[in-house]
């Protein structure tokens, strides 16, 4: 078994219009382990073939990023399905489930006793740019491989 590969990059993320939605720009680049599911499929797909000082676009579709628009994730639920001293509002978000990768859901909009909850990642359908420069490509640590996460400047503590 091969060890994961650790990059270090920093990235601007803009939308298909050039919309500036992230940027690792004035501070510590972004350390990952590649083939770990921590990026999107469309750049961990990419970022193995780069090396350091390497700079690139990648363009990652939707279904290589944060997945399609799933209609079925809108939902209108009626508002006795909150907590009755819950003080809801537009933007708030909560988990259905406890559990990890439970779909986070967006309050969308509130009418009357309608209230109106999107689960799509907020990136979902977007076509996704990164501006891609590479700092750093090694083989992951020992300590890397134990907590399955790439260190990095500015890492935190376990």
């Amino acid at each position: 078994m091969s060890i994961p590969t650790v990059m270090g990059f920093h990235y601007t993320l803009k939308d298909a219009q050039g919309t500036e939605i992230d940027s690792s720009a004035g501070g510590h680049p972004l350390y990952v382990m590649l083939g770990k599911g921590h990026i999107v499929k469309g750049l961990d797909d990419v970022l193995p073939d780069m090396g350091v000082g390497d700079k690139k676009t990648i363009v990652v579709s939707p279904e290589n990023g944060y997945g399609p628009v799933n209609d079925e994730l809108r939902l209108r639920v009626p508002r006795g399905q909150f907590p009755p001293d819950a003080d809801l509002q537009v933007g708030m978000q909560f988990q259905t489930e406890p559990k990890p990768g439970a779909p986070v859901f967006t309050i969308m909009k509130i009418e009357a006793e309608d209230v109106f909850i999107d689960g799509n990642h907020q990136l979902a359908g977007v076509e996704l740019h990164f501006d891609i420069e590479v700092m750093e490509k090694r083989p992951a640590n020992q300590e890397e491989l134990a907590h399955g996460h790439a260190h990095g400047p500015g890492a935190h503590d376990h």
